[in-house]
């Protein structure tokens, strides 16, 4: 490997390289088309804002990786992957958002001249950056080969994260908890939501001491009183009222990795009914952590959260985590594993999730989260250091 600016080191990246190669010989792959940011993030190191425009690595069991992407983006591809620049590829302008012609054309070129035109191509067909025009278009451009659906092919290989990748997590947990406490502090009635959202932002990059704040995959979520019965509104120009929660649902990031955090903030004396709901759920988090370890079940921590909430009377049918790592908009999961009942994948060392038992109903909405690291043996390491409380300013 040539000397590189990507954040990891040449044995973490061939490490990534062997696991990759390996669930493609099990799934029969001659070579892998990874449209994923995330996972040619992971692959290569490239990073950029180009995923609005189609890009991919091109994947195949002997060769380095080829980044290929519009031209434009090719010296961000230089200055940030790790290959050398002759396993860069661009293609032109005139392919970017045309009625005439496409992106994937150029793609079957590069896959044909590689020795693929019959060969079997993992595609990563349940992907928010490959389009059902651009799966069309290669399949017609690339008549006598399979493409066959490799969707998650390398996010599974992810879900173990290396020391390397455990560092950057925590420094990106530790942002976290400084936004936490920056929104928590900031909370007071007649604050308009946009401005501390302001404030929010303002931590989230500066970051802690040397460590700066990287953009988050997802926007701060942070709504107040009814509107916090739905999990996933955003922000306005409203002014925080008393007598209403606010939950704030955040992920601090450093270069690309990410570990989220929840918390709640009441302004006021929270009603019995939400201070009761809050205690089951912190009841059932803590059952969830307590069973949270190596050669245990993904399910287990959902049944353990579910029976504490249940003994409350609470019913919950939602997943209550995913696991967590680099990630670009519009999803800091890694959309492979699911903390639901129906799961049974095993835990294994390193792996990492968000453990996220949000309650929501009628008229108001508590998270109080936890991000965590299976560990080889007993509970898991917990990357916040934010009180697990209902935070009441009364």
């Amino acid at each position: 490997m040539d000397s590189f600016r990507a954040p990891f080191s040449a044995s973490e990246y061939a490490r990534r390289l062997e696991a990759a190669r390996a669930a493609m010989a099990l799934a029969g792959l001659d070579a892998l088309v990874v449209t994923d940011p995330s996972n040619i993030a992971w692959l290569t190191g490239y990073d950029g804002w180009s995923f609005y425009t189609h890009q991919a690595v091109i994947l195949d069991h002997a060769e380095d990786p080829i980044w290929w992407g519009r031209m434009q983006d090719t010296n961000g591809a230089r200055r940030t992957v790790w290959m050398g620049a002759d396993r860069i590829l661009g293609y032109a302008d005139h392919f970017v958002q045309s009625t005439t012609c496409h992106p994937m054309q150029e793609l079957a070129r590069h896959l044909v001249e590689r020795g693929f035109a019959t060969g079997r191509v993992g595609v990563e067909k349940e992907n928010y950056y490959y389009s059902a025009k651009a799966h069309e278009v290669l399949g017609v451009s690339l008549p006598d080969a399979r493409l066959a659906d490799a969707t998650a092919l390398v996010n599974r290989c992810r879900a173990v994260k290396s020391d390397e990748e455990l560092g950057l997590m925590r420094k990106a947990a530790a942002i976290s908890d400084h936004v936490i406490r920056t929104a928590i502090e900031a909370a007071v009635p007649g604050l308009r939501k946009n401005a501390l959202v302001a404030e929010i932002y303002s931590a989230m990059i500066t970051g802690v001491g040397e460590d700066w704040g990287d953009y988050p995959a997802i926007v701060p979520m942070l709504p107040s009183g009814p509107d916090a019965a739905a999990p996933h509104l955003t922000w306005n120009g409203d002014r925080l009222k008393a007598g209403e929660g606010t939950f704030f649902e955040i992920s601090g990031a450093y270069r690309r990795y990410h570990a989220p955090l929840c918390r709640t903030v009441f302004l006021g004396r929270p009603p019995q009914d939400m201070l009761d709901a809050h205690a089951a759920l912190l009841e059932g988090l803590e059952a969830g952590l307590d069973v949270a370890r190596a050669g245990n079940r993904a399910c287990d921590i959902a049944n353990a959260l579910g029976r504490a909430l249940e003994k409350a009377g609470i019913e919950r049918s939602a997943r209550c985590g995913y696991p967590i790592g680099l990630s670009y908009p519009p999803d800091w999961g890694e959309r492979t594993i699911s903390l639901r009942t129906s799961d049974d994948t095993i835990l294994e060392p390193g792996m990492s999730f968000h453990f996220m038992p949000g309650l929501w109903v009628d008229d108001w909405g508590i998270e109080t989260t936890e991000s965590l690291v299976i560990r080889e043996d007993g509970p898991p390491e917990v990357l916040g250091t934010v009180p697990r409380q209902l935070f009441v300013k009364d």
